[in-house]
């Protein structure tokens, strides 16, 4: 990078030699110096987004996580946007603020809570947060059922997310009572909580995708205050299997290649259905633990085993009955 100052300066003759005029010697100095700092800043080295250890190892979980490119690239944005933020700063430009609030877009299962989770935490390693812990709640826990109840309640979710992240499971059930329900008192206090703390607490606004379309419509304040949208579609059936396979690993089990058939057959059967309440990864894990359970069951009554036995998931482990595939399609 080469950096050029031009600079006008006039001189007088003074013992024979040629001298800054007075009026022009603090004029002098300032350019100087601003030439020093410039130089100094483009002669340090600036090294490319080096990666602490902490910041890596939630990178590497986040990249475990099955699907979900438009959330990696996020990450991938802010990170860049952090450092390139500090070099700004290093030649004194100016950095505006970064708002983060969100709105998470999706069904059940598909990876909202953990990604929040796991966005905190980098987000506090990145020095963008102080703390960048996760405080989940519903309308419950910020809707009171008398006067003067759901703003108290509501700050008090506010005190204990301040310094990371305040996720708003099901954030349109703030609004399902028009505008005489104290969920509206709960939304005016939460806005004035996000103009307030800039620099110290994130929103997460969460839920199915129709329903936070309908809620954002009603409440047209709220859209232009959440920057950010995320939709989290559902996994295709390869990307339930693969998650299937990451759950049974990571219990130090194995599936049988009948075991292997039947799962996914049933998971694309279960696509299939098109349920409005499909659950996702939350099938599948409902699926893998109670496969484990019976083959516990299978096995505990037997003399001789051994660890291939104890790690091996089979066909009839994973085979349920319809009553047992309604209850695991039902959302937690």
């Amino acid at each position: 990078m080469k950096q050029t100052a031009k600079l006008r300066v006039t001189y007088r003759m003074e013992d024979n030699q040629l001298q800054p005029s007075p009026e022009n010697a603090s004029r002098t100095e300032d350019a100087l110096e601003v030439v020093a700092k410039t130089r100094q800043a483009v002669d340090e080295p600036h090294d490319v987004m080096e990666t602490p250890p902490n910041l890596q190892q939630l990178i590497n979980e986040l990249n475990r996580l099955v699907g979900l490119g438009n959330v990696k690239e996020l990450v991938r944005e802010i990170r860049a946007y952090v450092e390139i933020s500090r070099r700004r700063q290093s030649f004194q430009l100016k950095n505006d603020g970064l708002v983060l609030h969100m709105v998470f877009k999706g069904n059940p299962g598909t990876g909202k809570t953990t990604v929040a989770r796991i966005l905190g935490k980098m987000l506090a390693e990145l020095q963008v947060l102080p703390k960048g812990h996760l405080v989940e709640v519903e309308r419950a826990d910020l809707v009171g059922e008398f006067i003067g109840q759901t703003a108290q309640r509501t700050r008090e979710q506010l005190k204990k997310a301040m310094g990371g992240i305040l996720f708003i499971d099901e954030a349109y059930s703030l609004a399902r009572g028009g505008n005489k329900d104290f969920g509206k008192e709960a939304i005016d206090t939460l806005v004035k909580a996000m103009e307030d703390n800039k620099n110290d607490l994130i929103l997460i606004l969460a839920g199915y995708e129709q329903e936070m379309e309908k809620f954002l419509r009603t409440n047209p304040g709220l859209r232009s205050r959440f920057p950010i949208h995320l939709n989290f579609p559902d996994y295709s059936c390869n990307e339930l299997l693969d998650i299937a396979l990451m759950m049974i690993k990571e219990r130090q089990y194995q599936l049988t290649a009948g075991a292997l058939d039947y799962l996914r057959r049933h998971l694309q059967e279960q696509i299939d259905k098109n349920t409005s309440n499909f659950s996702n990864a939350r099938l599948v894990r409902n699926l893998i633990e109670r496969a484990i359970r019976r083959q516990a069951l299978r096995l505990v009554d037997k003399r001789i085993y051994g660890r291939d036995e104890l790690m091996q998931i089979m066909r009839e482990d994973l085979m349920a009955t319809q009553n047992e595939v309604n209850v695991w399609t039902m959302p937690d």
